[in-house]
């Protein structure tokens, strides 16, 4: 089992998270949507170095944070008559209906039908509408993962979605599972696949090292301009 000791660096306002793991490299990361950031280093690298380094690279998480603060974000969706809704990248008008019948939702082209019953409040109306993206994921992960599986040499033993606030996805390499932000539903089909693709080459390289890069490189060629794409595109408030 490879140890995981986790610290803080502290820099004035900025806080770093420090994780020090069985690596050979340093790996400095700013995590989107929020500009989290993390300093993955070797088992054996002392505070005082890991500050070091941090401060030489303050200049440039300010600038990847800048990034990310001006990066377009969804305003508070009400759920009502004409409102836009993103999924799989394309924008939907939506239309509402008030019937004394089970909560539900109808696709039809470019119009999101939302049924409710007589007073159900905005945020009644938020839960049917994450069921319903959850049952549209639902439908295209496990296509996704049978697909990549054999590609990969891999097997995921579950897969979980959730909202996430600071990242698209996760994966837990010891148990095989692999969890998926609900918000992925928004964006295009292609890039959904990358973050799932991402996250299943974890149970091969845990950590964002250079095994890691390389193995992007090899089954996934684009993912420089797929994570670009991913995070300049509105995220949810």
């Amino acid at each position: 089992m490879t140890a995981v000791h986790e610290d803080d660096i502290v820099l004035g306002a900025l806080r770093i998270s420090l994780v020090r793991k069985r690596v050979k490299n340093v790996h400095l990361t700013v995590h989107p949507p929020e500009g989290r950031v993390t300093l993955v280093a070797p088992e054996n690298t002392r505070p005082e170095v890991a500050r070091a380094y941090a401060i030489s690279k303050l200049a440039w998480i300010r600038q990847q944070q800048a990034t990310l603060k001006t990066q377009a974000r969804e305003t508070p969706r009400q759920f009502r008559e004409r409102e836009s809704h993103e999924l799989w990248g394309r924008r939907h008008l939506m239309t509402v209906q008030e019937t004394d019948a089970k909560p539900c939702v109808k696709l039809d082209h470019k119009r999101i039908t939302l049924m409710v019953r007589p007073g159900h409040d905005q945020a009644k109306r938020a839960e049917v509408i994450h069921d319903w993206h959850k049952a549209l994921l639902h439908g295209l992960v496990p296509q996704l993962i049978a697909k990549w599986e054999p590609k990969l040499g891999v097997r995921v033993e579950g897969y979980f979605l959730q909202r996430m606030k600071t990242r698209w996805g996760s994966c837990n390499h010891r148990a095989g599972n692999v969890r998926l932000n609900t918000e992925l539903v928004k964006k295009p089909k292609d890039l959904v696949e990358y973050v799932v693709v991402h996250e299943m080459l974890h149970l091969l390289e845990p950590t964002h090292n250079d095994r890691f890069v390389a193995l992007l490189d090899r089954h996934w060629p684009q993912w420089r301009e797929a994570r670009k794409e991913l995070n300049a595109l509105p995220l949810g408030s």
